[in-house]
């Protein structure tokens, strides 16, 4: 297993198989690379089932045990299946999603390995879910949830990242998860380097405090020194899990940061928040895998305590010790 200069090892992979998508959510960053959605035929530029699969069978020779599998939507891929399939036996299989091509497939990725699932839904309302998708499918949505349940996938994630359209619905969305089994919850914080409209940031520590007000017990987890609340339903009849997804200026997230990413286009990224790191692994031959898979992962740098340091004013200004070393990577 590698590991960088800060002693971080990589125990994971998030791999984007395409960056299209049937939905237009408003602050969608596309794994850090900004708005590039284009038409839903099957581009190009896209890694083939080949080198997917390549790529992960050189992730397994260093101990990678993980795989999440993102977009865009990367269910748009028709070969997802196969990929899963072909991904090596000792990977933990997920997949993140906005749901809406569960109902019918579900079944199958559960067949050919799939785990784990996150579905995203910011809103219980349809109209307000259409304000922030951009999208008509709220009942795709809740098909899909329920297909992923049915399937076997438990438990069943929501994705919903807090922000100023959504941050009111955090309420009723814990108690949705609390009175439904086989479902959590893990509220994403909104990330205004990456998406822009900083006015739409909310104080995510607001929602911590609140989720602490409410829960009957507390939860540390190592990965991204997260926190998990287990909450009771309004009723008492149910209690659910939600956790907490904040890297907004939070070093101790970033010095808790196991995986490399993986772009649609077979570049390696070793930090979501930045794209001057960005290593093309050639023609996806292995050696070529392995020369840039070492590389990506010897050069890993938190992004907040690192990369972005403090200066005398308090403010996250860019550390220069690192920009020339990064540059034309």
């Amino acid at each position: 297993m590698l590991a960088d200069e800060f002693g971080r090892e990589v125990t994971g992979v998030r791999v984007s198989l395409t960056d299209r998508c049937n939905f237009d959510c408003v602050y969608c960053h596309n794994e850090g690379l900004g708005d590039t959605r284009g038409p839903m035929d099957p581009q190009d530029d896209e890694m083939s089932t080949d080198d997917v699969v390549r790529f992960l069978e050189v992730a397994a020779e260093f101990d990678v045990d993980a795989v999440k599998f993102t977009g865009g939507e990367p269910m748009l891929r028709q070969d997802l299946e196969e990929i899963i399939e072909r991904t090596p036996e000792q990977m933990e299989v997920s997949l993140t999603t906005n749901g809406t091509f569960l109902p019918g497939r579900a079944e199958a990725l559960v067949d050919a390995g799939l785990e784990r699932v996150n579905v995203s839904q910011d809103a219980l309302d349809p109209e307000d879910f259409a304000a922030v998708t951009k999208s008509g499918a709220y009942e795709k949505v809740l098909e899909g949830v329920d297909a992923a349940l049915e399937a076997g996938l438990d438990p069943v994630k929501l994705n919903m990242v807090v922000f100023e359209h959504t941050a009111g619905y955090v309420p009723e969305m814990v108690d949705h998860v609390a009175r439904n089994e086989g479902m959590q919850l893990q509220l994403i914080e909104y990330m205004p380097e990456l998406t822009g409209k900083p006015e739409w940031n909310v104080d995510i520590g607001r929602v911590h405090d609140w989720l602490a007000e409410q829960a009957d017990e507390i939860e540390h987890r190592e990965m991204h020194d997260r926190k998990r609340y287990w909450v009771s339903s309004d009723d008492g009849d149910g209690q659910g899990m939600v956790e907490i997804v904040d890297p907004v200026e939070n070093p101790t997230f970033c010095a808790n940061c196991h995986r490399v990413r993986v772009t649609h286009q077979g570049h390696l990224k070793g930090c979501l928040n930045r794209n001057d790191d960005l290593k093309p692994m050639g023609e996806m031959s292995k050696p070529e895998i392995r020369e840039a898979y070492r590389e990506v992962v010897a050069n890993r740098v938190p992004y907040y305590g690192e990369y972005m340091i403090k200066n005398g004013d308090d403010e996250w200004e860019l550390n220069d010790k690192y920009i020339e070393e990064y540059a034309g990577i």
